[in-house]
């Protein structure tokens, strides 16, 4: 009878022993967090130097509305030409796992010494000045879902961040960085060919008074991309960087979200 129990209480303690370890595992499954994925992707505004090198040291994201919660999610530790970020051509800087929620901002922190502007063949530093080694920090309002992934286009405006200093024969170059930040999966483009090749044409997309997209067509070919464009109309303006050729500009160009509006040829005339 003894031995009997026995074996009764051995069965109903591994019963439970059991329970408890299938109860235990749901639980910690349970537990694990909702996960979405976000990317950056850095992208241009040209600018008429030969190089534009920015050293990006770490990107990272703030899920608060203060200066809390800041999280690093990449550390690239490279140096980018931002002339080669045009026409559709992008740099991933960051590609991470992160929990499902509101990201409120963005910081881009790239080296204060690091970072150089070509000119002529000739390589001048861009200091950062003082107070900006925090970063640049954007408003986002990144929404993370999970299993989806969220792809976040910086668009480092090289003329406008690169400021010359100093006396015009001894001059000195800063760094202040203006950076526009589009959700990708909100924007579309507008692409194009310009010809003669030869002009070097400038192609800006507008709305109302805001250049919102700039790039340079392509020497060899003419063909162009303004990327990340919000949904709306734009004009689409041409203005050649060699002398004699006449620029031109195109109004109501519509911009689907995740399309490419395609304006055709645009010939520029002679002057």
């Amino acid at each position: 009878m003894k031995t009997k129990m026995n074996r009764i209480m051995k069965t109903m303690f591994a019963g439970i022993l059991a329970f408890g370890m299938v109860a235990f595992t749901g639980c910690s499954l349970d537990s694990s967090p909702e996960m979405g994925t976000f990317q950056v992707k850095l992208h241009d505004a040209p600018a008429d130097y030969d190089e534009v090198n920015i050293f990006v040291e770490r990107v990272e994201v703030n899920n608060t509305t203060g200066n809390q919660g800041w999280q690093t999610i990449s550390e690239p530790n490279e140096s980018y030409n931002l002339l080669e970020l045009t026409n559709g051509v992008f740099e991933m800087i960051a590609d991470v796992e992160l929990e499902v929620g509101t990201y409120r901002q963005v910081r881009l922190v790239v080296s204060r010494d690091a970072n150089t502007v070509v000119i002529d063949g000739v390589s001048h530093g861009l200091f950062v000045p003082s107070g900006a080694e925090t970063g640049v920090k954007l408003n986002i309002n990144a929404e993370i879902r999970e299993g989806i992934v969220y792809t976040l286009l910086l668009d480092f405006d090289a003329l406008r961040s690169v400021v010359k200093t100093g006396q015009s024969t001894n001059p000195g170059f800063i760094l202040k960085p203006v950076i526009r930040a589009t959700n990708e999966a909100l924007t579309g483009n507008i692409g194009g060919v310009v010809t003669p090749f030869d002009a070097r044409a400038v192609v800006y997309a507008i709305a109302g008074d805001d250049t919102l997209s700039t790039t340079f067509a392509d020497e060899n070919n003419g063909e162009f991309l303004l990327v990340g464009l919000e949904e709306g109309e734009y004009d689409v303006s041409v203005e050649p960087r060699e002398e004699g050729f006449e620029g031109t500009r195109f109004e109501g160009n519509s911009v689907t979200l995740n399309e490419t509006k395609d304006v055709g040829t645009i010939e520029l005339d002679a002057n």
